[in-house]
């Protein structure tokens, strides 16, 4: 990945925006020159600062977000660009919510409910996008996949009764096989460990919530207790101990069960050896023959839509209905977003991913989100052709680097636009990692894939506050809400600047971003340490603001 060199972010450039249909007072960029020298903010955001801190600006803020809101005040009042179609490839999203009705994508070729593909384009009734998933919610990993259907080849040989054509397989089974014993037995422990505490924990709430006459008490409740019992000491010692979790006893019990009904939940579908999840859509994964199947539900098959929640925060972060006095401000205006679901609570097939990729280019969207991601992949080149079509088509992909905390030039994970050390299928595809909310050594999200090849650029992932199903609003954190961040600014772009290409769309994001010399721990390891500037291919933070400025001269 070439960086195009620019003097524009280096210097304290004055420049008029221009290409936006008029002009304004002179526009001077953030020097990233001076970004080390800026003073971090050591008090905690409030609530306010935490629900839009990706939208904040390093240089008036001291919050390392995106400039969204200097970028709307400043560069763009009074201007308006031309819409844009995102197509959000996911989990599903909750159409009906009410920050992200009046923005969704509506094929004008479709008669709704006719049961008629009137547009020809071989999906019936396809309104605001299409399901690939059918009725299904759950799926296996894609390590579990390989096993299943491998084993009866190759359980019990060794490599030695292996054939020479087929040590290449039986390697991937031995590997695949391995991934899943490991993640099995975590996730048992992990179920073992959440039921223990919960088991300590219920009864000493309940003890001391009828002592004290609350269930909402402080460490310091606990403290000033007289004469405490036996039980009651050790009642209170756990007590205190889980506050440090969790400022609320009754909140941190509600996330222990939540956390064994998920690991439990992963047992039983991610790890199954049984179960066929995908003979709800009688579909083949292996044969992608035939792109027609699946449905126009794209909010899934669950009533309480909770399996589009990834899919809704996602729509959210990039183009909640701005300035409507409800819920919160997304960070494009002029977008409409496309719904195709084909991410399942599970590992997604590559067929499936191939097939959404097509159907959003083919039907004009010109930025696509893909907040997924897998380190096993059966049909890899199916996906690296779809790829390949969107960047024919100049479509600009923005991709979730990953949550593993991993350096994705020694892990490779799909999907990506990665064919060796220093080539690439597409000059489209841009990978995001995730920063955190608190400018300094712990700018980068503990949790955040990171490689000077094969990520791209970071953009906010901590604590993101958007739209959830049935009228909510959560914060979810995760490369996933990075991406978005990322997206809607490369939405914004094309809206305004829609000669650039999505090759230079790309690139300016890459180009215009900050960077700090501040050293940065990396996987939340703090013995693993480096430099930001070497930990992505830009070695930058998105910055909306200067990417305007950046486009206006190109």
């Amino acid at each position: 990945m070439n960086i195009l060199k620019s003097s524009l972010v280096a210097a304290s450039a004055a420049l008029v925006l221009s290409g936006c249909g008029s002009t304004s007072a002179p526009i001077i960029a953030t020097p990233v020159a001076n970004i080390d020298t800026l003073p971090l903010k050591i008090t905690p955001l409030t609530e306010t600062q935490l629900k839009m801190w990706s939208a904040a600006d390093l240089a008036t803020d001291t919050i390392p977000g995106m400039a969204v809101d200097r970028t709307y005040a400043e560069l763009l009042t009074g201007r308006t660009g031309q819409k844009v179609i995102v197509g959000v490839i996911d989990s599903g999203v909750d159409i009906e919510h009410e920050d992200l009705k009046n923005v969704l994508w509506t094929n004008k070729g479709e008669i709704p409910g006719n049961n008629i593909d009137d547009d020809k384009n071989g999906y019936i009734d396809d309104i605001h996008g299409w399901n690939f998933l059918g009725d299904i919610v759950a799926e296996n990993m894609e390590y579990v996949r390989i096993v299943r259907k491998l084993k009866p080849k190759y359980e019990g040989k060794t490599e030695s009764a292996i054939s020479a054509a087929d040590r290449e397989e039986f390697a991937l089974y031995q590997k695949a096989q391995a991934e899943a014993e490991k993640e099995i037995q975590q996730t048992n422990a992990n179920v073992q460990q959440y039921s223990g505490i919960l088991a300590q924990l219920k009864p000493a709430h309940a003890a001391i919530s009828t002592k004290l006459g609350t269930e909402d008490y402080s460490k310091a409740d606990l403290a000033a207790i007289e004469s405490p019992t036996e039980a009651e000491q050790q009642q209170i010692a756990l007590l205190t101990q889980m506050l440090n979790y969790d400022d609320n006893i009754p909140a941190f019990i509600k996330q222990l069960n939540s956390g064994v009904e998920y690991f439990e939940g992963r047992l039983n579908s991610h790890f199954s050896m049984t179960e066929d999840f995908r003979a709800a859509i009688g579909d083949n994964p292996d044969d992608n023959s035939n792109p027609y199947y699946g449905n126009n539900d794209v909010d899934g098959p669950d009533p309480k839509k909770a399996d589009a929640k990834h899919g809704t925060h996602v729509s959210g972060i990039i183009a909640a209905q701005r300035n409507n006095g409800i819920g919160m401000n997304g960070v494009a205006s002029n977008v409409e977003i496309m719904v195709v679901r084909a991410v399942p609570d599970g590992d997604e097939y590559d067929k499936d991913i191939a097939n959404a990729i097509r159907y959003a280019v083919d039907n004009g969207a010109k930025v696509l989100n893909t907040s997924f991601g897998k380190y096993y992949s059966t049909h890899p080149e199916w996906v690296n052709d779809a790829i390949k079509y969107a960047a024919k088509k100049d479509v600009l992909i923005v991709n979730a680097a990953g949550n593993e905390g991993l350096d994705l030039d020694a892990t490779r994970v799909y999907p990506n636009d990665q064919v060796g050390a220093d080539a690439e299928i597409s000059d489209t595809f841009l990978t995001v990692g995730a920063l955190n909310y608190k400018y300094g050594g712990d700018l980068v999200a503990n949790f955040s894939n990171y490689g000077k090849t094969n990520v791209d650029v970071f953009g906010p992932g901590v604590k993101i506050w958007a739209t959830t199903p049935l009228n909510t609003y959560e914060y979810l954190q995760g490369t996933s809400m990075a991406a978005p961040n990322v997206a809607g600014v490369a939405a914004m772009i094309r809206s305004y600047f829609p000669k650039l290409s999505a090759q230079q769309v790309k690139q300016l994001l890459m180009d215009s971003g900050l960077s700090t010399k501040t050293p940065v721990v990396l996987g939340g390891d703090p013995s693993n340490v480096g430099s930001f500037g070497e930990i992505s291919t830009s070695g930058k933070m998105v910055n909306m603001y200067n990417a305007f400025i950046m486009a206006s001269k190109m």
